[in-house]
């Protein structure tokens, strides 16, 4: 019997691996074509040292690393993905987050991580949406790189408004006192995992209170970072 291939989710043509979800075609498209900062992702002349606004001011983290900008082919597979919803696409958006954290870990400055956490949604949110969409990708990437995975190791304790609907001052008000640490941190290597980057309030809140926890470095890894 002749198996039906699988499609991939953007061009719809079919994929020599099934569980890629995404071809080789649409995965060079997306690539971040122009030089990014390695600390905030944002655009520079140089991606192999901070930029001029991380040196003036640095965000908390180490590292950022994005598959692509927040534009299409990859932005509309997110939406989809987040507001149809489709957790189905998890694994192939997973997949490509990988792929471009191998790449950045060819170019060196590179620390395995001691644990991958998911950006929590509050409780109400997580259960009107039926995921957390973070949590699907921490769980493709934990099992890919053989790091530890704890869903519950934050806990988002307070319902704030969305905030893609906040401007940058409001997101880091927002976002105050928003989340707790539910598992000790000390001396270990953090990823922290979300779907879209925007101006960083809350990767950059989760940042700080695993430093104050003790972490000894956090990176961000994201599917998308505005620019």
């Amino acid at each position: 019997m002749l198996t039906v291939p699988g499609l991939c989710w953007l061009c719809r043509m079919p994929l020599m691996l099934s569980q890629w979800g995404v071809c080789s075609g649409c995965t060079r498209a997306m690539k971040v074509r122009e030089k990014v900062c390695p600390l905030c992702g944002l655009p520079t002349s140089r991606d192999d040292i901070a930029c001029g606004r991380c040196l003036q001011k640095p965000p908390p983290w180490q590292r950022l690393i994005a598959v692509s900008r927040y534009a299409p082919p990859l932005s509309p597979l997110v939406q989809q993905f987040k507001f149809l919803p489709r957790p189905e696409i998890a694994r192939a958006l997973a997949r490509l987050l990988l792929l471009a954290v191998l790449n950045a870990r060819r170019s060196g400055n590179w620390q395995t991580p001691d644990m991958i956490l998911s950006v929590p949604l509050h409780a109400r949110r997580q259960w009107r949406r039926g995921f957390n969409q973070s949590d699907l990708l921490c769980r493709e990437l934990a099992h890919w790189l053989r790091s530890p995975y704890h869903p519950a190791a934050l806990r988002r304790v307070r319902a704030t408004p969305v905030q893609h609907q906040l401007n940058a001052r409001l997101r880091k008000q927002n976002l105050k006192n928003a989340f707790r640490l539910e598992l000790p941190v000390a001396g270990l290597h953090i990823v922290v995992v979300d779907d879209v980057v925007t101006t960083g309030s809350t990767v950059a809140e989760i940042t700080r209170l695993l430093l104050r926890s003790g972490a000894a470095t956090v990176q961000v890894w994201c599917l998308c970072r505005t620019l």
